[in-house]
């Protein structure tokens, strides 16, 4: 089967446990800077606007109010602010350190690292994470919202603690080229598609706070959160140049495992589980795009059907390679 480098592979599994804890050291400077930084202040943006003043955006508009309930805490909005900031770059170092992780398990097995579902999602969440860096990093989305971009990691790097597997090199069905290239677009597309689903889900927490606060209701958990994520529209945008991009990728992908299936068993379709559920969510996430260019209607439908394509990645990646036996059972564990 070919050799391993211990030491190569125990480094790459105390780096693992390192991202771990940097991410949710992380995500508790995030979660500071969510509850007690700087909040949109909707009205106050408007009022800058009409008397002329310079445009307002979302971080600024509240930088001068004082948050009570911090006060009362003993955290200032600056001090909140700047957890925000080590935040990010603690991202950035773990986000590091989980690239040398992957490096060094396929160093350590001379293989690239997706061949059991331990390395593919330790993958798709350096891919989700690297996503979220540049989309914070060029001004598309707030900062603290990385609150939630780590937890969603964390699930499911915690996870991957659970099904962990010895690095060894491959099985003899996955020894092929066709594995740097169908499986890599799988895991650039759906650690794209990871990141898409967040602000999808506080889209509809934020619609759901506008609806009932217009009303004057009453507020409970999660749309208690809407009071301070994005607006909207902000949202919606983000969402969408997320699919756009991630869409194409996954298409690639089910071509190129199509195209391997006929190399490697003679056919191109032959209805496994995997393949099924690949092309499920391929339709989801088709409809998802389609939804957006319908008009209004649509697009009050459109983050429900990014919820429902995430569950069919969610099913396709666990359901189906823990549960399900197909010629894809390459779980590994």
């Amino acid at each position: 089967m070919g050799d391993v480098n211990a030491t190569y592979a125990s480094l790459s599994d105390k780096l693992f446990i390192a991202t771990i804890v940097l991410y949710a050291v992380a995500m508790l400077g995030y979660a500071l800077e969510y509850a007690f930084g700087r909040r949109a202040v909707k009205a106050e943006a408007k009022v800058l606007a009409g008397a002329g003043g310079p445009d307002v955006t979302e971080e600024e508009t509240a930088g001068g109010h004082v948050n009570e309930r911090a006060e009362r805490l003993g955290i200032t909005m600056n001090q909140a602010n700047r957890a925000g900031q080590v935040a990010l770059v603690l991202t950035w170092i773990g986000a590091v350190l989980h690239a040398a992780c992957l490096v060094l398990r396929a160093v350590s097995v001379g293989r690239v690292p997706w061949g059991n579902m331990y390395e593919f999602i330790i993958a798709v969440v350096l891919v989700g994470v690297c996503t979220w860096l540049y989309v914070v990093t060029a001004g598309h989305a707030a900062r603290r919202i990385g609150l939630f971009v780590t937890l969603v990691a964390i699930l499911l790097l915690g996870t991957a603690t659970r099904l962990y597997t010895e690095a060894q090199p491959l099985v003899p069905a996955l020894n092929s080229y066709w594995i740097a290239i169908h499986v890599t677009a799988a895991v650039i597309a759906s650690g794209i598609f990871m990141v898409g689903f967040v602000p999808a889900a506080l889209q509809l927490i934020r619609r759901r706070y506008d609806t009932v606060t217009a009303k004057g209701g009453r507020l409970r958990f999660p749309i208690t959160l809407g009071a301070r994520l994005p607006e909207v529209a902000n949202l919606e945008r983000l969402v969408f140049k997320l699919h756009v991009f991630a869409f194409p990728l996954w298409t690639f992908g089910v071509i190129a495992g199509a195209v391997w299936a006929e190399r490697a068993w003679g056919r191109y379709w032959g209805w496994d589980p995997k393949e099924v559920w690949s092309f499920i969510a391929w339709v989801v996430y088709a409809g998802y795009l389609h939804a957006r260019a319908t008009g209004p209607g649509g697009r009050r439908l459109a983050p429900w059907i990014v919820i429902l394509g995430w569950l069919t990645m969610i099913v396709n990646l666990f359901g189906i390679n823990l549960v399900v036996t197909g010629l894809h059972s390459y779980a590994g564990v």
